[in-house]
């Protein structure tokens, strides 16, 4: 079975990344036809008109909604999710950027703040990407490995800060260098027992001991390939990214390790007029020693740069020291101003299994969602899908696609 899917992901890579240029590749920007958002809709309900313009173009959209980002529903929400997208140059050269700010509760006890950014400089010069947390997480772990059985696991409870910030350099059209600095602090954990409960569930010695903190500080060198124009709703295009990350011996830092991480996007269009479009996502994500505390260790849902992964499963259901994903996506407009629209995807997910590090289980996923248009300036959605796997139902409720 592991030979077989390997030959799948094989050819689909081939296909999706190295398929000659064709017609469809090189349309211009997909909007739907007379577009229409929520914004106009408020404004038809309510009979608001829109200011007269007084100056420049408007460089600025928010998109509000009372709803998590990143984690399925019922078990959380935020009070606000708020996308703010805004051109840092001319619209015609620069992508747009976006910060996102999301405070979040959970009927669970969870609580923390959120503030992501992707940044592009005039020209796309520059790209510099920030993501900063800071999280009282309760969330349950099932241990290392594939294995299918969801009633071996156990609560753990912690504090987290995250600190990522990237600097990306223009080399050529859409290809990007530079380096990051990498800051992880899991604290105050708490496994309701003496303080090696978790390792002995985990059989993994590190991060799981008496310690009750593991700081993770490291830096990243970075290549990407980015010719999407627009990060929140994608057009047309490619996305590749490769992160190698290293984390020295450092005053503080829990263990040394190091990690790769490889992610491969392609978005296919089958109209010029209206979304109908294609997407496809696979990532590698790997340690490269055993040394990795346990919750640094590659997860799904925890891909490191959106938490996006595995609609279908609950976050952290499997870990392992190396995580192969895939996703395909199938999007389309309902009406013709694009105000609504619907997507079909599936995925599937393999970690490595402990002491043989080798891929014995797949895990498929599967679901469908409804698109609003909150800001057509932006491209902006509010996505609300349904996911599900063999053990697992969700409801994800998020402001931009999920990829």
């Amino acid at each position: 079975m592991m030979r077989y899917f390997f030959l799948l992901a094989r050819r689909w890579i081939i296909f999706v990344f190295f398929l000659p240029a064709t017609v469809l590749a090189q349309q211009a920007t997909i909007y739907p036809r007379a577009p229409k958002d929520l914004i106009d809709v408020g404004r038809d309900l309510f009979h608001i008109q829109p200011r007269p313009r007084t100056g420049g173009l408007k460089r600025i959209y928010f998109s509000i909604l009372p709803t998590s980002t990143q984690v399925a529903s019922p078990s959380g929400f935020s009070v606000t999710a708020t996308t703010a997208a805004f051109a840092l140059g001319e619209p015609g050269n620069t992508s747009l950027s976006t910060v996102t700010f999301a405070p979040y509760v959970a009927t669970q006890g969870r609580l923390g703040f959120s503030l992501r950014s992707n940044l592009w400089l005039s020209r796309n010069s520059w790209d510099i990407l920030g993501d900063s947390r800071l999280l009282y997480y309760p969330q349950e772990t099932w241990g290392l490995g594939g294995r299918p059985d969801i009633s071996r696991r156990m609560s753990v409870n912690y504090k987290y800060v995250r600190f990522y910030q990237t600097l990306l350099k223009r080399i050529k059209p859409y290809f990007f260098a530079g380096m990051g600095i990498l800051v992880d602090d899991h604290f105050d954990m708490d496994m309701r027992g003496d303080s090696f409960v978790l390792r002995n569930f985990t059989h993994y010695p590190y991060g799981t001991g008496v310690s009750e903190t593991t700081l993770s500080t490291g830096f990243s060198f970075n290549l990407l390939y980015d010719a999407r124009k627009n990060t929140e709703n994608p057009f047309p295009g490619y996305y590749a990214n490769f992160v190698y990350r290293t984390n020295p011996v450092f005053p503080g830092n829990s263990t040394k390790w190091n990690s790769v991480y490889v992610d491969f996007r392609k978005y296919i269009p089958f109209s010029r007029n209206s979304q109908n479009m294609l997407a496809l996502w696979t990532f590698y994500w790997s340690v490269l020693e055993s040394h990795a505390p346990y919750f640094d260790l590659p997860s799904i849902g925890w891909d490191p740069y959106q938490q996006r992964s595995g609609r279908g499963f609950p976050q952290n259901r499997y870990r392992g020291t190396s995580l192969l994903y895939a996703e395909a996506e199938y999007r389309r407009d309902i009406t013709g101003n694009g105000l609504f629209g619907f997507v079909l995807f599936a995925n599937a997910n393999a970690v490595s299994e402990p002491v043989r590090e080798k891929y014995t289980y797949i895990h498929p996923a599967a679901g469908a969602g409804l698109r609003i248009k909150f800001n057509k300036k932006s491209g902006t959605n509010i996505a609300l899908d349904y996911g599900m796997s063999r053990s697992y139902r969700g409801i994800y409720l998020n402001l931009g696609e999920t990829f």
